[in-house]
């Protein structure tokens, strides 16, 4: 019987505070990329490659083959590299099929009319809550997550889940939820669900911004999260919760990355077609 239990390789990016997935079968040696980051110079404009392509050397060193190339949600703090590595490694891509309302939400805010619900010209499938599918002989369960985007998505994995921008480690607590789409109080709801699951079910979370500088984490067990993490740790309401969140998220900045990111990321991680002098141009914030 093959095992419940995948090897997973976090893939941390010191920039953002990122952390991208490798997650395989060890008894078939197949495997899935889960949030993948491209680099991006605001300064320049320039992208770059570095860990998509430490990823892609990771998978070659280790004899894997590639399955799927996965996006939890449409990232706005990093520049998503699932096409590229899609791409490069020949596989299929997805994300949650809401991420056709996030695509109308920002396409409205941000004038993007040609991003009005494009899902599936962007990723190979659209998974909706229940779906199951295989990567060797793991079965995946999707799981819809919303709260900090309206389109967020969990993988669970065997005994691990991929809980992207929920729960971070205890000692971090929660992911912001005031973003357009966002809310607080379906994000308490999505997290409970995940705090529901077998207590030693691994968390993966989708950021670490390393508190007090400590070394960077990104795994934690349900039950070590339902004992201490900050925000939500057992005995925490719904109430007490909502408002925890929402008077936090009124003191953070805006990611810095926000604007370009989204308009790369709702394309499935692609730059804008080229110009007709052959370079790809992001749009600047609104001047009002």
């Amino acid at each position: 019987m093959t095992s419940r239990r995948p090897v997973v390789d976090g893939f941390y990016d010191e920039g953002t505070g990122s952390v991208a997935y490798i997650v395989a079968d060890p008894e078939t040696a197949r495997c899935a990329i889960i949030d993948p980051v491209l680099g991006f110079d605001r300064d320049s404009g320039a992208t770059d490659t570095r860990l998509a392509d430490q990823m892609a050397d990771h998978v070659r060193a280790r004899g894997l083959t590639v399955e799927w190339v996965l996006d939890t949600h449409p990232h706005a703090d990093h520049l998503s590299a699932v096409a590229y590595l899609g791409d490069r490694l020949g596989a299929p891509t997805g994300i949650g099929e809401r991420v056709a309302a996030v695509q109308g939400i920002w396409a409205d805010i941000y004038h993007l009319p040609e991003r009005q619900a494009e899902g599936r010209r962007y990723w190979d499938r659209l998974f909706a809550e229940g779906d199951r599918f295989r990567v060797g002989g793991l079965e995946v369960e999707v799981i819809f997550s919303p709260g900090h985007t309206a389109a967020s998505v969990t993988y669970l994995v065997g005994d691990a889940a991929f809980i992207h921008d929920t729960l971070f480690m205890p000692d971090a607590g929660t992911a912001r939820a005031d973003f357009p789409g966002g809310d607080a109080r379906a994000l308490y709801r999505s997290i409970q669900r995940i705090l529901a699951l077998e207590p030693q079910t691994r968390l993966f979370t989708g950021h670490d911004y390393r508190p007090g500088r400590r070394a960077a984490r990104w795994e934690a067990t349900v039950a070590e999260q339902r004992a201490r993490n900050v925000h939500l740790r057992d005995g925490v309401g719904e109430e007490e919760f909502v408002r925890l969140r929402e008077e936090r998220d009124r003191t953070l900045p805006l990611p810095g990355l926000m604007l370009a990111a989204l308009q790369v990321n709702l394309r499935g991680g692609r730059l804008p077609e080229p110009e007709a002098n052959g370079t790809s141009y992001l749009t600047h914030q609104s001047v009002t």
